[in-house]
């Protein structure tokens, strides 16, 4: 397959149902082994899409790749413009403004800092952008009001609970709003039933406010709990192996679980997972 020159494009009409393209795209670093070959999707708005695969398929770097924290090596990554978005920089390397805040990452690792209350953790993205004090206060209530934290505003991080501060960096991340959230095994450290707890939860929030989402894990119950849509990658290099199309319907709830579709589903997830050479069955 010939690949093009790498590039970021914005130019492309407005569209009202893709959020983001990855035509053939290529990464390594350096002149190291490809992490990530031929790497082609397209999400459309309002997209959950889940990201599963074995270590080293490249899960991650996608995600930083959507972030421009890393340029695409060949390829093409394309944000299409929208209302909401009148440009994009084609440089992944000056990535500012608008695109900015119209994304947000989510870590594993909470990163809360422990010396600022849980109201001045959410609210550091308005504190980088100097938002005016009033509309920091209505933001940061909005946020934690969001994520069942009002209670907790002036608790400091070490008076919380694993999920409680996964909650408060949920609430940072969508205190500006982004169109496109990244999760990266948010919920990977915690147990079943404070994560399936977060599931229902993130799900929820999603209901109201609608973004494109790519959540990267290793469970595949979780997986097919959340997703509109799987991709299976394998590893060395990272490619599609397999796309699945969940047709739960939503909203998804704790008698999801209980489903007869639902555990078929995880079961045929499961079995492409260990299809893939060199892959320990999950």
């Amino acid at each position: 397959m010939q690949l093009v020159s790498p590039a970021v494009t914005a130019n492309l009409p407005a569209s009202a149902s893709v959020a983001i393209e990855f035509r053939s795209v290529e990464k390594r670093y350096g002149q190291g082994p490809i992490i990530l070959d031929a790497f082609s999707i397209s999400a459309a708005r309002g997209d959950f899409i889940a990201l599963i695969g074995p270590s080293g398929c490249g899960k991650s770097t996608l995600l930083k790749l959507i972030a421009g924290l890393s340029p695409v090596t060949r390829g093409e990554l394309i944000f299409p413009k929208s209302s909401a978005n009148d440009s994009f920089p084609a440089d992944p390397s000056s990535r500012t403004g608008s695109l900015q805040q119209d994304l947000a990452y989510v870590f594993q690792d909470p990163t809360l800092l422990p010396w600022l209350t849980v109201a001045d953790n959410v609210a550091l993205p308005l504190d980088l952008r100097a938002a005016p004090s009033s509309q920091r206060s209505e933001l940061v209530r909005d946020a934690l009001a969001l994520v069942g934290l009002t209670s907790r505003a002036e608790y400091y991080p070490r008076q919380l609970s694993g999920g409680q501060k996964m909650r408060v960096s949920i609430a940072r991340a969508l205190i500006l709003s982004p169109q496109i959230l990244l999760l990266d095994e948010p919920f990977g450290a915690l147990d079943e039933m404070t994560r399936d707890h977060l599931n229902e939860e993130l799900l929820a929030i999603r209901e109201r406010l609608r973004w494109t989402a790519f959540f990267v894990t290793h469970s595949v119950a979780e997986a097919v709990f959340l997703a509109n849509r799987i991709i299976i990658m394998s590893a060395n290099p990272g490619r599609i192996h397999r796309e699945i199309r969940v047709d739960l319907p939503y909203p998804r709830t704790p008698g999801t679980r209980r489903d007869s579709a639902y555990h078929q589903l995880v079961d045929e997830v499961s079995q492409l997972l260990r299809s893939i050479e060199g892959l320990v069955a999950v």
